[in-house]
């Protein structure tokens, strides 16, 4: 794996149940205003997102605080802000030997503040809580380095290493720090709503293109919590990943996080009510299936089936749709990938009634019977697995 520095430039329904889990500038800032998070675009960078050169703080700018424990409990919250505060500092991780006493001072400081929100040491004010959704998202929303082959035909992302973010050691606490605070038991809903709020959800859901298989797990686990406890933004985390997907389907065919999303959809298909919904039904055939559609399907493939067993073992009547889908997309000269599509088709003629089997019989024989004059020996071997 690399470690190295990539060259920047480049009316919620109840019944959508939520199954079991499956940098630029330095200095606080008090009114935070955070630009969207964004892959960079190849060429000379934008005044926007477009790379700055990151200047630390002056010489001991950055001072370490009292301990919690070291103060008054009354004092505290003053104490959670200064923290705060002192944690909007960005540092050049480029150069691990630049700023080494600052950045280990950020990073004792982001673990107190895990350890104080985890302990339950003391009730989080609104205040401290709008503050903190501020550091947040100073930290960990940013222009992300743009896919090496960019403008060039798409390669397996299986085959190239992941970038691993330089600032990981500060970054990891961080969300860390955001996971604790959204599964805390006194966190309110109603008030966390106001700075958990949908821009804030949608620049989560654009991190998942990162290619830090480490930030992506974060993220995941992150949203996933959001969504059970958040009831009022689950039509819009819905919406917010069909749009994903539809770019990654019909525009880009390219996106580092379609397996995480899809682990995710897999956890609140899971808790389906019945009869289904129409609009998840449309989900299925707008996007999931659609989903079989790229390239790339491998890295996300095994996700994505689970996906679509779920909605057929709910409702064994989607089989026929789903069938009639696989057909839709089925590889005509990667047999890899239709290695894939028979593995997948066996789990789901497994969950098929005979009805549904009969009403696509005629066009999946046909198929089965073109991958009998294939020449590779794993087309072959499905269709025998197929046929016993």
């Amino acid at each position: 794996m690399k470690g190295g520095h990539r060259k920047p430039s480049k009316s919620d329904d109840n019944d959508f149940g939520f199954g079991p889990p499956p940098n630029s500038g330095s200095g606080p800032a008090n009114n935070v205003v955070v630009n969207h998070s964004s892959r960079a675009a190849p060429g000379p960078p934008s005044p926007r997102y477009g790379p700055t050169v990151i200047t630390p703080p002056p010489m001991n700018t950055v001072e370490p605080l009292p301990f919690f424990r070291d103060v008054p409990v009354s004092e505290r919250p003053n104490l959670f802000l200064r923290k705060l505060q002192l944690c909007c500092f960005h540092f050049d991780f480029t150069d691990t030997l630049k700023s080494m006493r600052e950045k280990e001072i950020k990073r004792q400081t982001l673990l107190e503040l895990v350890d104080f929100i985890q302990s339950g040491s003391g009730k989080i004010t609104e205040n401290c809580q709008e503050e903190m959704i501020k550091m947040v998202s100073v930290n960990i929303f940013r222009c992300l380095p743009p896919h090496e082959n960019t403008g060039q035909e798409p390669t397996d992302p299986e085959e190239e290493e992941p970038y691993l973010e330089p600032s990981w050691p500060h970054l990891q606490l961080v969300y860390e720090l955001l996971l604790r605070y959204v599964v805390m038991s006194d966190t309110d809903t109603k008030v966390a709503k106001r700075y958990v709020d949908h821009s804030f959800v949608l620049k989560l859901l654009d991190l998942f293109d990162s290619e830090d298989p480490r930030e992506r797990e974060y993220l995941k686990t992150i949203l996933h919590r959001i969504y059970g406890k958040f009831m009022v933004h689950r039509p819009f985390i819905r919406k917010a990943i069909n749009n994903i997907f539809y770019r990654f389907i019909y525009e880009t065919e390219r996106h580092s996080g379609i397996g995480e999303l899809l682990e995710i959809l897999g956890s609140i298909i899971n808790g389906f009510a019945l009869p289904m919904k129409e609009e998840h039904k449309l989900f299925l055939v707008r996007a999931l299936i659609p989903l079989h559609k790229p390239k790339q399907i491998s890295v996300y493939h095994h996700q994505l089936s689970y996906c679509i067993i779920q909605f057929v073992e709910k409702d064994y009547k989607l089989a026929d749709t789903v069938i009639r889908g696989f057909l839709k997309y089925w590889p005509v000269t990667n047999c890899q990938k239709e290695v894939l599509f028979l593995g997948e088709l066996e789990e789901v003629l497994e969950a098929t009634q005979s009805a549904e089997f009969q009403r696509c019989m005629v066009p999946l024989l046909r198929q089965i019977a073109r991958c009998l004059t294939s020449s590779h020996f794993q087309v072959c071997d499905c269709y025998n697995l197929l046929s016993s």
